[in-house]
């Protein structure tokens, strides 16, 4: 049984965490793979949408492996700046296409990290999620201390990280790092459904917009508002928007070619 299960069709990637023996944890050799195929779906070009997921309907993911996760021989600056490898299992996760998290279990340390990194967060009834680093006396190593503030309030993510309490997936949608709530059954034909919304859009709007949202996030408004008048321009004179325009004059569907 692979760790990783990556199915594309359509355009649209299902990566699948299968280690559901271990609740889907990441061990060094699950970990490497995913540094392969972060790059591999940022550069097919067929891909337009990832969806990340886990198998075995009781954990999305667990985070990191503690039974095989062993301290590394090489010191971090060597790993950092040698090897370009910094030991999280998110290096080289940031692309510009959309990526859904379907949580359908338990999301716990680097868990709950990857589904906070994801841009859309879809959960079943049954998901469970928690930043639990503190209870082993480490911290998250993947960004969710800084990605937790910057989706919820700075209190619930106090709450949540320095307890390391686990809440359930109504709860998360309270605070508001979840999108939805689903029945359990149900999760991966609505996270598909959303899928396919997005893809049918054009992927050179999608692209710029979620690459405006990130970036605008991290600047003052007006600097975000002037930027916004240039990925307008960017996109004004391209094949998609013109396409789109003229679909939407002559009542067909648009046929988008991302250029």
């Amino acid at each position: 049984m692979m760790a990783i299960d990556v199915d594309i069709n359509d355009g649209i990637a299902v990566v699948t965490f299968n280690r559901p023996e271990a609740m889907n944890a990441i061990d060094p050799e699950t970990r490497e793979k995913l540094y392969r195929i972060w790059g591999q779906l940022r550069e097919d070009e067929g891909v337009q949408v990832v969806i990340v997921t886990g198998a075995g309907g009781r954990a999305f993911s667990t985070g990191a492996d503690l039974k095989k996760t062993a301290p590394p021989t090489e010191s971090f600056a060597e790993l950092l700046f040698m090897h370009d490898n910094p030991g999280t299992f998110l290096h080289g996760f940031g692309m510009d296409k959309p990526i859904i998290a379907a949580v359908n279990g338990y999301a716990l340390g680097g868990g709950m990290e990857l589904a906070l990194a994801c841009d859309i967060c879809i959960a079943s009834e049954r998901s469970r999620f928690g930043i639990t680093e503190a209870c082993v006396g480490s911290v998250p190593g993947s960004g969710g201390v800084q990605r937790l503030p910057r989706s919820i309030s700075k209190t619930n993510a106090m709450l949540m990280i320095l307890t390391g309490d686990v809440i359930d997936a109504h709860e998360a949608l309270r605070m508001g790092f979840v999108s939805k709530v689903v029945p359990h059954e149900e999760l991966m034909s609505v996270v598909r459904a959303i899928a396919d919304q997005i893809k049918r859009n054009a992927p050179i709007s999608v692209r710029a917009l979620k690459r405006s949202i990130q970036m605008g996030l991290d600047m003052p408004l007006q600097h975000a508002l002037e930027m916004d008048k240039y990925v307008y321009g960017l996109l004004r004179d391209t094949e998609d928007r013109i396409e789109g325009r003229k679909a939407f004059q002559e009542k067909r569907t648009p046929k988008y070619r991302g250029k």
